[in-house]
């Protein structure tokens, strides 16, 4: 493998191949319509953008199995046909582009129905405003002084939510997703169950590490069985909480392990969440070792994210052998491009999209790089050839 090719390196994943190794983060929108979880233009626009602009992977926000799992009530859903029906747009276009799709699913538990960042108001959405007040958890623990108590999920309760998972999975395969993954970080409702500082239960589902990682552990078993065995199954850790007697690190290896037994094919390592004081590190790159630890303990292909700016530290993180993937969040809404300037910068062909060829052709080569020059010359004679232009 060339200098300049690790970052751009294919990644197969079961039956998907990556065209590189870069991914668009999970990032909420909180940007439906009427309320109602159901994506729209801006989704198409969002989304569609980050795959013509040369990604590998792009990651919808976290779609909630549920309606009352919503971080706020304005995101993103699927927990009917209606939902799955509106995201079909969305995964043609990012398959046209030369992408894969993947939709996060998720669950908010105790976290949910908070109001959008940038409201006025802060702490749980009055019902008026759209929010409820049926937040439900592992154990029954407010996530901080202020917000609502959730009620403690019963055997009957577990067993429903597990089910909309699964529910949620299968319209995930109609709706045209090639992958997908499961939220168990940021203190969402499968972390919530990993945590020891937010589950306390003393039945099967809480205790030690075996009964903790048991609603997660059944959810998998559950979506591998109604989703292609083609299809990939990631999951987004907080591989620590970053505080005493919370979740750690040796955890989130043991099980990385244990699910990648369970089919699991990709760990997506953040961190963080369950807490409102963690004393978190950060800084660049300052959840790569938690990438590498898992990638390393558990044998398990792990991606990157957090403080991920600049091509040439993504590139080493994959060259490095540290993750398998590295996923871009605030870069991505800065510039949909990043995937084709960093090419440029790194000395690789740029993924530029066919109808923007022409405009970079005629760069000089210190911004558009003598490689893509040559691409870009090469496609607007093909075009030519066949009368496009």
């Amino acid at each position: 493998m060339n200098d300049s090719a690790y970052l751009f390196a294919p990644l197969s994943l079961r039956g998907v191949q990556l065209r590189n190794r870069i991914a668009v983060s999970p990032m909420c929108q909180y940007s439906c319509e009427n309320l109602d979880g159901i994506a729209h233009d801006w989704h198409l626009v969002h989304l569609g953008a980050r795959a013509s602009g040369g990604t590998g992977l792009v990651l919808t926000e976290a779609a909630s199995v549920a309606p009352e799992g919503r971080i706020s009530p304005e995101d993103l859903g699927i927990w009917s046909d209606a939902h799955a029906e509106a995201l079909k747009a969305v995964t043609a276009f990012i398959r046209s582009q030369g992408a894969a799709s993947g939709i996060q699913l998720a669950h908010a538990g105790r976290k949910a129905g908070t109001y959008r960042p940038w409201s006025t108001v802060r702490g749980h959405a009055r019902v008026e405003d759209g929010g409820w007040s049926d937040q439900v958890a592992p154990s029954a623990i407010a996530f901080r002084e202020g917000m609502l108590t959730p009620a403690e999920l019963d055997t009957t309760g577990i067993g429903r939510l597990q089910q909309a998972f699964v529910s949620a999975a299968r319209r995930s395969v109609e709706a045209g997703f090639d992958v997908i993954e499961l939220h168990a970080a940021h203190g969402y409702l499968l972390h919530q169950f990993l945590s020891p500082i937010s589950n306390r239960r003393e039945d099967r589902y809480g205790g030690d590490f075996t009964n903790r990682a048991r609603f997660i552990t059944e959810i998998v078993q559950r979506v591998r069985k109604v989703i292609p065995d083609s299809m990939p199954l990631l999951i987004r850790v907080s591989a620590t909480d970053w505080i005493d007697d919370g979740w750690t690190l040796d955890e989130s290896v043991e099980l990385a392990v244990k699910l990648k037994a369970e089919g699991v094919d990709l760990f997506d390592c953040s961190s963080g969440g369950s807490t409102m004081d963690a004393p978190i590190p950060l800084g660049p790159g300052y959840q790569v070792p938690l990438a590498a630890g898992i990638r390393h303990g558990a044998g398990m292909p792990t991606g990157a994210v957090g403080q991920i700016v600049n091509p040439h530290q993504a590139d080493q993180i994959v060259r490095l052998g540290q993750a398998d993937l590295v996923l871009l969040g605030r870069e991505m809404l800065r510039d949909p491009y990043w995937p084709c300037h960093a090419a440029v910068e790194l000395g690789h062909p740029a993924p530029w999209p066919i109808q923007y060829v022409w405009v970079v052709s005629q760069d000089t080569p210190e911004r558009a790089g003598h490689a893509v020059q040559r691409e870009a010359a090469r496609a607007i004679g093909n075009s030519r050839l066949h009368g496009q232009t």
